[in-house]
């Protein structure tokens, strides 16, 4: 008995992170119909400051400059500052070479949060937007995140990240890319419901006026700053008319990286954010957290290994149901899957179908790195930028 309860719960908590929730979330937009405060039309055009923290980024530094010159925002009510602290490659002199660009630079480096935190008291203007140095907006970008603004419950607005995508593509381009288009989804449902959980560093915007210094060894200072907008009573809005498009990880070594990163990131913040685990106090926020970000960052991997070894076992026993030979031929055949995806992860094929079970059993892996970074505060707070995939 206890082997088939093991078994059906972990198999729910699967479904319900990966399908299930999205599926609640669908229904309840629906029997809502709340408008979209995205759609809200901007009383005026607020002076914006665009903020780019960037560590040796001479490489795009100059398409970077070249697409945030492109911008349609009036030219007078757009500040560019850049701050390039521990950058020894030239970002900096690159960056001097345009009049426009504000650049902040010390030889040492303190991470993107200690960028930040020190950036931050050089803005003037009422709304920063933060993007990164290899992430490029498009033209309409402000001018969207400037319209969700006009909302004054709103006190931070996400943009879409998009990973360019090819007709034939590797692991890491299909799975990052598969995985943004969810999470671009879900964010959009979650928006039109209140709050979405969080933003991704590659593009959001908050309020000047409530940007609080973070913690110096803070690893999702995206994430973070967000959240903690949402403990003191302001929406976060998602805008998918904003957008900002980088490439993906060149190889699936390099997508672990950053993923393990991520993964020790989300474990600190579970435990700076243990104010909104609890139900009453806020509870849709409190349902959404736990649904998109807690149980993905903690039980994930824990209940992959329960529902294999525990339908592994009913399986061996006598007079045993047939629908548990159904469930593990099946997670035989996911494995197997997973098995294909890993020996072609850094094929550009066609066929992505067997990069996406590889991709997410990636994730879980990284989860597992990332808790015992954690655990061991191994994690620092600056980090080996992933090598990226170049345009085909």
């Amino acid at each position: 008995m206890e082997l088939k309860i093991l078994l059906w719960l972990s198999i729910f908590l699967i479904f319900y992170i990966y399908v299930g929730y999205t599926i609640v979330l669908t229904i309840l937009s629906k029997i809502f119909k709340i408008q979209d405060s995205t759609q809200a039309v901007a009383v005026d055009m607020p002076a914006v400051t665009l903020f780019v923290a960037a560590w040796n980024e001479s490489e795009s530094v100059l398409e970077k400059v070249k697409n945030s010159l492109e911008i349609d925002y009036p030219a007078d009510k757009l500040t560019f500052l850049w701050v390039t602290d521990g950058s020894d490659d030239g970002t900096p002199d690159i960056l001097k070479q345009f009049p426009q660009m504000t650049v902040l630079h010390e030889p040492e480096r303190n991470g993107k949060i200690g960028a930040m935190n020190r950036g931050m008291k050089f803005v003037k203007t009422p709304i920063v937007v933060f993007c990164d140095a290899n992430t490029f907006l498009n033209k309409n970008a402000i001018t969207e995140i400037v319209k969700t603004f006009s909302d004054s419950r709103v006190g931070c607005v996400a943009g879409e990240k998009r990973i360019f995508s090819f007709d034939k593509d590797s692991a890491s381009g299909s799975g990052e890319g598969f995985y943004w288009k969810l999470e671009s989804y879900l964010k959009k449902t979650e928006s039109i419901l209140g709050s979405t959980v969080g933003a991704a560093g590659e593009l959001f915007a908050i309020r000047t006026e409530l940007f609080q210094e973070v913690e110096p060894d803070t690893i999702l200072d995206d994430f973070l700053i967000s959240m903690r907008i949402i403990s003191n009573g302001y929406k976060v809005k998602y805008n998918p008319n904003a957008i900002a498009t980088e490439m993906s990880s060149a190889t699936v070594s390099d997508e672990l990286t950053r993923k393990v990163r991520i993964a020790a990131g989300g474990f600190q913040v579970i435990s700076r954010l243990s104010a909104l685990l609890n139900p009453f106090a806020k509870p849709w926020i409190c349902f959404t957290y736990v649904s998109h970000k807690v149980l993905r960052w903690t039980v994930l991997p824990l209940v992959f290994l329960i529902a294999f070894f525990s339908n592994y076992f009913l399986v061996l026993e006598r007079n045993h149901y047939w629908i548990y030979d159904i469930l593990y031929i099946a997670q035989l055949c996911f494995y197997f899957a997973t098995l294909i995806g890993a020996v072609l992860q850094n094929r550009s094929i066609k066929v992505k179908i067997f990069f996406i079970p590889y991709y997410l059993m990636m994730m879980n892996y990284a989860i597992v790195l990332g808790f015992f970074k954690f655990l061991g505060k191994k994690q620092h707070v600056n980090w080996v930028r992933a090598q990226r995939a170049v345009v085909k």
